[in-house]
């Protein structure tokens, strides 16, 4: 599974609206950008209490990415 797919599924698991999430890939020279739109009233499902769900799948992300020798961010897009 790639990274792309794998925030998607994240985030389709938290959400209320699943068919809402979006994830979007905008690769540079070094570093790839995952930028991932859900809901309005599903903002704070992603992001959680201080950050932590969205800490923790940029931590899986990081942890994916390491395996395919690349870097890659996720922004959460408001």
């Amino acid at each position: 599974m790639e990274e792309k797919e794998l925030i998607k599924y994240i985030a389709q698991a938290l959400v209320d609206n699943p068919e809402q999430v979006e994830v979007s890939e905008v690769t540079g020279n070094q570093t790839s950008v995952l930028e991932l739109k859900v809901a309005q009233d599903d903002l704070g499902k992603v992001i959680g209490k201080q950050g932590r769900t969205a800490r923790a799948m940029r931590t899986i992300l990081s942890a994916s990415s390491a395996k395919l020798k690349k870097r890659t961010v996720l922004e959460i897009i408001e």
